[in-house]
């Protein structure tokens, strides 16, 4: 499921993390070459990616009763 971006904090180790309007968090690492993300690592960057929507896989996750 898609969720917008309606934040970011950083990790213990600094990593940024994405703060989903679903209220999960979405690592979102700058880390050639597997990810290529040097928007992350701006303020202003970050600040443009507000409002994007990533994908979820914790909402998609079966609800145990």
């Amino acid at each position: 499921m898609n969720q917008k971006i309606v934040g970011f904090h950083q990790d213990d180790v600094g990593d940024w993390v994405a703060d989903l309007a679903c209220g999960h968090g979405q690592h979102v690492r700058h880390s050639p070459p597997w990810s290529e993300r040097p928007w992350v690592i701006t303020v202003s960057g970050r600040e443009r990616h507000k409002g994007t929507e990533l994908f979820c896989r914790r909402c998609e996750e079966p609800i145990e009763a």
